[in-house]
């Protein structure tokens, strides 16, 4: 990390997706800021005094079968979240990065709700582990 970036801003991350679960936005936020948190290289602060922004949207959530048994009987699915976020450097007043990332989690078909927010929960897991390694890492 270049050592004029100590904090990061990370704003609620929009949801463009349609997807449904209003919950989906807070808990991808809450996790993402918990990982910088937890990995200590910068630290999250308000917007107006962050020498740098992570800024996201959730672009899609796709829910799809990936496991077919026997008399075409789906026994497992896959959950797909992809998210657009943007790194900046506020103190240079320059973009470092912009991309999209797109992680999955499985679960058993028929387990009902909460099954399938496991397997949200697990694509959030990478999602934001993929995120904290390209914003600290990607130097």
């Amino acid at each position: 990390m270049p050592p004029h970036l100590k904090t990061i801003a990370i704003p609620i991350v929009e949801d463009q997706s349609g997807y449904g679960d209003p919950t989906l936005r807070d808990q991808f936020s809450n996790q993402l800021v918990q990982r910088f948190i937890n990995d200590n290289t910068l630290q999250p602060a308000d917007r107006t005094s962050a020498d740098s922004i992570l800024e996201g949207v959730i672009t899609s959530v796709r829910d799809a079968p990936v496991v077919i048994e026997g008399g075409d009987q789906v026994a497992k699915r896959r959950i797909s979240v992809t998210v657009h976020m943007t790194f900046q450097d506020v103190k240079l007043r320059k973009k470092v990065w912009e991309k999209d990332f797109t992680q999955w989690g499985d679960y058993p078909s028929g387990g009902g709700l909460t099954q399938r927010n496991e397997g949200i929960a697990e694509a959030v897991r990478k999602l934001t582990e993929d995120i904290l390694n390209e914003t600290v890492a990607g130097w």
